[in-house]
């Protein structure tokens, strides 16, 4: 749909999870709504289309992951262990891994609000399901979920975006693709009183008592990727949708929103080097590799430079990219011995993936051009360092190595049984930290710490959540949470102003 009236009560910039969340929250308070999306239809969903779906949100026990993803038989719950997952253990992990830098409020509002949202989803046509294949392992006959993470949303990102897309088509909210928020407009008070866009007809101006900025970081923008990041980030991949270049923030800070949170800080990942500069919509995010924490992981020279089993890989992976990314080459191979291939993830086993196998570590070195010399060394002096302990990949078993550095503090098993396998990997931007400033209610804040009347933001172009690192699935978790909020604010403030 690309015809497009001249007012709405309010106006959605972006059409992933966070915007649709938007649309369908302030729908719900009676409001006219717009959607706009930069993308063609082909390419509609942003970032959202390209997660696996993994959603990370508080909850007590089995019974709260029921409610989710229907009735569980009780022979399936016999062999499941889900634990819980108190609120005050999502802020904690939220906490810890931000050094503590993450906005208290903006925490509270996430956490607190996770598992409603998760449940008010379902009510809008999200399928879930426990997480099986990614985020448990079978100890003892029983699978044991780990991480803090038990769910996702049916059919990954993919699934996800298309239902939200069919609640927004069912309840009438038109979507303008190939439409991009070029421009924020005030009126005389400083209110918000529509915005400029971009189209294939050329500019126009939409009318709206309110905007939720809801369209993506700045990950897809070389230029401003080496401006904040620092040199070198300009030679990342994207992980997905190549439409998030910073229009939202630009937007925002032209007329004079407070900038906030941690600009000089992304969530990167280890990403498969033979992955497109860009996300393919086909293969989605299985050109991750997130299975590091069950082998060993080196460079080029055949050198370790990270502790593969610092944590759960809820709380490394985001953080492991930039890593990769200082690499000579900007490579690194994870390479696994026989021991441990059962275990490794989906990803691991699609067609499109860089790996090499041998039965001998020299033999593998030569297939991925890495130093020979270097990863015989490494792995001699690795296997020596292992130490005994009982192993078990879902929990922190503490199964660590000693004398060598870095070491691996968890899951350290020698590399010794054949053949030995190895994948290439680089580094993949999935999105910025650095945004606006808002509060709980999700009202973009100025340089003087005022509310601008009208205007709302949610997901990665919101700033002060993640600083360094993030909780695996919390991302996708504060668009879900905000744009929620965003949404119904909005609604609130256009009825308000009729």
């Amino acid at each position: 749909m690309n015809e497009v009236r001249s007012g709405y009560d309010v106006v959605v910039v972006g059409a992933g999870g966070a915007a649709l969340s938007a649309a369908i929250a302030a729908h719900e308070e009676g409001a006219d709504i717009l959607v706009l999306e930069k993308a063609p239809e082909a390419a509609r969903g942003g970032n959202s289309y390209f997660t696996g779906g993994a959603v990370r949100f508080a909850y007590d026990g089995v019974d709260d992951l029921e409610a989710l993803v229907g009735e569980i038989p009780p022979s399936e719950r016999e062999q499941i262990d889900v634990g819980s997952y108190p609120r005050s253990a999502f802020y904690d992990d939220l906490m810890r891994v931000t050094e503590g830098l993450a906005d208290p409020e903006l925490a509270e509002a996430l956490v607190n609000n996770s598992y409603p949202t998760a449940l008010w989803l379902r009510k809008h046509g999200v399928g879930w399901a426990l997480m099986y294949s990614r985020q448990a392992f079978r100890v003892d006959g029983v699978f044991k979920f780990w991480g803090g993470l038990a769910c996702e949303t049916v059919g990954a990102g993919k699934g996800l975006v298309d239902s939200l897309f069919e609640r927004v088509e069912a309840v009438g909210i038109p979507v303008a693709y190939e439409m991009m928020g070029d421009r924020l407009l005030l009126d005389a008070g400083g209110a918000i009183r529509g915005i400029a866009v971009r189209g294939p007809q050329g500019r126009s101006e939409v009318a709206a008592r309110a905007v939720v900025l809801a369209c993506g970081g700045f990950e897809a923008n070389a230029e401003m990727r080496t401006r904040y990041l620092g040199p070198g980030w300009d030679l990342a991949k994207v992980r997905g949708t190549r439409f998030n270049s910073g229009d939202g923030i630009r937007m925002a800070l032209d007329i004079g929103a407070q900038s906030y949170g941690q600009w000089s800080g992304c969530h990167a990942v280890a990403w498969d080097a033979g992955a497109p500069a860009f996300g393919d919509r086909r293969i989605a995010d299985l050109f991750q590799k997130h299975s590091y924490p069950l082998g060993i992981i080196v460079n080029v020279n055949g050198e370790r430079f990270v502790d593969e089993g610092a944590d759960f890989r809820n709380y490394t992976y985001a953080r492991y990219g930039r890593e990769i990314l200082g690499q000579p080459q900007r490579l690194a191979f994870q390479v696994f011995d026989d021991q441990v291939t059962d275990k490794l993830r989906d990803e691991y086993s699609i067609r499109e993936v860089t790996k090499g196998s041998a039965d001998t570590i020299r033999g593998l070195a030569r297939q991925l051009d890495i130093d020979p010399d270097g990863l015989e060394r490494t792995v001699t002096e690795f296997n020596a360092a292992v130490q005994d302990g009982a192993y078990n990949p879902a929990v922190l078993d503490g199964k660590g190595t000693t004398g060598i550095i870095p070491p691996k503090s968890n899951w350290a098993l020698p590399i010794e049984k054949p053949p030995f396998t190895g994948y290439a990997v680089t580094c993949g931007i999935t999105f910025t930290f650095g945004g606006l400033q808002i509060d709980t209610t999700g009202r973009v804040i100025d340089t003087q710490a005022r509310p601008i009347d009208g205007l709302y933001a949610a997901v990665e172009l919101v700033g002060g959540l993640f600083y360094e690192n993030y909780p695996g699935g919390a991302g996708i978790t504060s668009g879900f949470v905000f744009g929620r909020i965003a949404g119904r604010a909005a609604g609130e403030h256009a009825a308000a102003k009729r």
